[in-house]
């Protein structure tokens, strides 16, 4: 029989098969070399080798064997993606100890005593689990997660600050009951939450984009089509596309449903992840709330598959298998006979281009929940205003955040930037401080008194001299990041109660959840924040959203920057007036006239689809043209070079199909992680088979020793 193993290997290997043999699908450990690995049966063997040669399948896995529609879909997603076979089964397999019997453990959870001696050691096993919002550990991944030996474990139980129990592995989730807490709809909603239904109930793939404004219900809508699943013994999963979205979310579930779903996301300890896969496997979860690797979960009976904030970039996977997991929850639902909801306020020129063609069903909520109604929209020109140097609040700004204080109201100050200045300069001899392993600068990071590089991570303290010329006390930050902006904040409004929300500034997912509670709670009243802000986030008083560069995303030359700005500048004014009191967005901007900014200020969000469409469909790129993007990376520059080059006197099996190839170029960012990158790009009609051609034209090369090699199909960034 052919065994299809998580190892980087180009095959199938065959094997003996156990005594009683084994279906299709089925789970087995296998030996390869002098190591056993995981795998699964993917097919009868090749039959062309001696049967006394071939190796026997060690053991045979008590899991539920792999579904043939999901071995469609690892077959179908490589295929798109142009990744082997091996790799989409380790995206499948991502969960520790499927092989082990089903048997007691150990586990530990916070106690209800504290330590009679708090030492280092003790106060970061307790950090971990107070971080994990009380889930169980096992003995090893709480002291690997906190750094400390099993002796520390085990005197925290003795004083009562842990708690030991006996639990089975991998139990089943509690049953979500489809008729608890179901909340009375508009009559908007009500209509658009039937309409799901009905697909639903019809049975068969259908996608829908339920595109409604900021604050109009959406979530409850698709709750309503994710309790009809459950009351068909079907399956739901739904995606998010922030895992600082997951608490607020959970809770919202539990309190519809009247039990907690599965999570499954980097927030989640390996105990956890493999009872949601077994669970996944055996039918033992209704509904799994995710990141985007859940869609490779073994769903026994999967009906519904729901991308919320469906336009969100992290819904990319930029490095090993690079794919987009919006598109990825077509393919399977496709296959498994689901439905997918696509929902957002700002949808993606892809999916409302399939709607626009009736490739998809599109219901619309025009108007917010209740009382609330959509912000008003205001524009700061900046080149009236006379700020002086190091500041970047504006006069007007400042006196509209002052006025919602003085209300008991909250304020949102926006700048899509981490750390505290995106510059660090010498004012003595000009050189900018830049990371040693990438060709990108450093970013002061003030809080944490460190410069990181937000490509490769490399983080290394500020220096007090220039690393250049070697002078002190002339390096200076330039321009601003969240951090500066909160400084400043705190000048201009020294009563005031101010909370920074950026991603880097807390140690656990946990902890930047407890800080988003704290803001919905109202205990700040200037919040400071990146695009993580933009994300789904409640805030009842929050009245007031000041955007400090509404101009920034409308830089450079991706082909998506007008769509993304257009996206996240609405999705930030969103965040204002949300409950029963009006808001305010106040955008500061040195170009009122850009076409883009007049749409947001106009919110004429058809007429800006339109247009943007137009521009697209005349140069023929996506969603009306094809693209792939070709990265080649290697320690020597002139390899990567070489390389490209010779991809590009060759591109003989992509002319054959129409397409053109622009390149070789450095890449934007020229080298990450000590690795020079360049770049090729690969354009062509809509209707073209590129896959084929792309595996033809990169199949005529070996790559060379330390050079690496990636195709992006459909890219989103061009970094």
């Amino acid at each position: 029989m052919a065994v299809l193993t998580a190892e980087p290997l180009d095959r199938l290997l065959d094997y003996r098969a156990p005594e009683g043999g084994c279906m299709l699908g089925a789970f087995v450990q296998v030996p390869l070399g002098p190591r056993r690995v995981l795998g699964v049966v993917w097919g009868p063997g090749e039959g062309r080798f001696d049967p006394a040669k071939i190796r026997a399948v060690h053991k045979l896995l008590d899991v539920p064997p792999m579904r043939e529609e999901l071995q469609e879909f690892l077959t179908r997603a490589g295929e798109y993606t142009l990744t082997p076979l091996s790799q989409m089964l380790r995206l499948a397999t991502r969960a520790p100890g499927l092989g082990d019997p089903p048997a007691m453990r150990k586990i530990y959870r916070l106690g209800a005593q504290p330590p009679a001696r708090l030492t280092e050691a003790r106060a970061r096993v307790l950090q971990v689990l107070q971080d994990y919002g009380g889930l169980a550990f096992t003995m090893g991944e709480l002291s690997a997660s906190a750094g400390v030996t099993s002796s520390v474990i085990k005197g925290l139980v003795a004083q009562g600050a842990l708690r030991e129990e006996d639990s089975p592995r991998d139990l089943p989730f509690q049953r979500l009951d489809p008729g608890h807490g179901a909340r009375a709809l508009t009559a908007a909603q009500d209509e658009a939450a039937q309409l799901l239904v009905a697909g639903l109930r019809a049975g068969g793939y259908g996608t829908t984009l339920l595109h409604g404004v900021t604050g109009s219900g959406k979530t409850e809508v698709y709750l309503e089509a994710v309790a009809e699943c459950l009351r068909m013994g079907r399956q739901a999963l739904v995606l998010l596309p922030e895992i600082a979205l997951t608490q607020e979310f959970l809770t919202r579930v539990e309190a519809r449903f009247g039990a907690r779903p599965a999570e499954w996301h980097s927030g989640v300890t390996l105990t956890e992840r493999r009872r949601v896969w077994r669970m996944a496997a055996e039918g033992g979860v209704g509904l799994v709330v995710g990141a985007r690797s859940a869609l490779f979960l073994p769903y026994q009976n999967l009906g519904l598959v729901v991308v919320d904030e469906e336009h969100d970039t992290s819904y990319k996977q930029e490095e090993g298998v690079i794919y987009n997991a919006r598109d990825m929850a077509v393919l399977r639902a496709s296959i498994c006979g689901a439905r997918v909801v696509l929902a957002s306020a700002t949808p993606s020129l892809e999916t409302w281009a399939n709607a626009e063609a009736g490739k998809y069903q599109k219901l619309v909520l025009a108007n917010r929940f209740g009382a609330s109604v959509l912000p008003q929209m205001q524009a700061i020109d900046m080149r009236a205003e006379t700020l002086p140097a190091q500041r970047w609040i504006s006069a007007p700004l400042q006196g509209a955040v002052n006025a919602r204080i003085a209300a008991g109201e909250q304020a949102l100050l926006f700048i899509n930037r981490r750390g505290y200045a995106p510059v660090t300069l010498c004012r003595a001899c000009g050189h900018q401080i830049g990371c040693d392993h990438c060709d990108a600068r450093m970013v002061e990071h003030r809080f944490l008194k460190r410069l990181v590089c937000h490509q490769c991570g490399e983080t290394k303290p500020m220096p007090d001299a220039c690393p250049a010329c070697h002078v002190e006390g002339r390096l200076a930050a330039v321009g601003p990041g969240v951090e500066r902006l909160g400084e400043e904040a705190a000048a201009l409004f020294p009563h005031a109660r101010i909370a920074t929300l950026s991603s880097d500034m807390f140690g656990s997912a946990r902890a930047l959840k407890a800080q988003i509670a704290a803001i919905a709670a109202g205990e700040a009243d200037i919040i400071i924040g990146t695009q993580l802000v933009a994300k789904g986030h409640n805030f009842p008083r929050l009245t007031l959203v000041g955007v400090i560069d509404a101009d920034l995303g409308l830089q450079g030359s991706d082909l998506r920057a007008a769509e993304r700005t257009f996206q996240l500048m609405r999705q930030v004014a969103g965040r204002a007036g949300r409950a029963e009191r009006a808001g305010v967005a106040m955008l500061q901007t040195y170009q009122p006239e850009h076409p883009v900014i007049r749409a947001i200020l106009g919110g004429d969000e058809q007429g800006f689809w339109q247009a943007e469409a137009a521009l697209r469909q005349q140069a023929g790129v996506p969603p009306y043209g094809r693209m792939a993007g070709i990265i080649i990376s290697a320690p020597n520059p002139q390899a990567a070079f070489d390389l490209g080059q010779e991809l590009a006197r060759r591109t003989g099996p992509l002319l054959r199909v129409g397409a053109q190839v622009f390149g070789p170029a450095p890449a934007p960012i020229a080298r990450i992680r000590g690795r020079h990158r360049v770049r090729l790009l690969v354009k062509a009609d809509r209707g073209v088979a590129l896959q084929p051609a792309l595996a033809a034209w990169v199949g005529q090369l070996r790559l060379p020793a330390q050079v690496r090699l990636a195709i992006d199909i459909d890219p989103q960034s061009f970094f």
